[in-house]
């Protein structure tokens, strides 16, 4: 009998990682920044999982509302937010899922109106990927 074992999923901790594809600017659609990534070096494996990270600006006492919401869909933050003369800090909020357009758009999305509910501001997104350079 042949045993079947689910794929590993990719490990968001890895030290591997590099980005591959990123966006922050606001006019900017994830689909034209995607399409971007395929053609940097390195690039952006489509079908390959990716970890999405968010950069966050906050106001210091909103991190761990936000972490606790943000928890709830997969996310985690990358270590402790970076502090800022003006007292706020920037979150970075992380998870591993499969990048593409429409999910990346709607992620993206959900971290602004995240951010804006918690007198913050989304300055941009990642992704991550194995860096496949020998």
């Amino acid at each position: 009998m042949l045993s079947r074992r689910a794929p590993v999923r990719l490990d968001r901790t890895r030290h591997d990682l590099v980005v591959v594809v990123s966006g922050f600017d606001d006019a900017e659609a994830c689909s034209t920044a995607l399409e971007r990534g395929t053609e940097d070096d390195p690039a952006w494996v489509a079908d390959a999982e990716a970890v999405l990270r968010h950069h966050l600006r906050l106001p210091a006492e909103a991190v761990r509302g936000v972490v606790d919401i943000a928890s709830q869909d997969g996310y985690a933050p990358t270590d402790d937010p970076e502090p800022l003369a003006d007292g706020a800090v920037v979150l970075r909020l992380e998870r591993v899922q499969v990048l593409d357009a429409l999910h990346c758009s709607q992620e993206r999305s959900r971290m602004v109106g995240l951010a804006q509910r918690h007198g913050g501001t989304a300055l941009g997104w990642e992704g991550l990927q194995p860096n496949a350079a020998p």
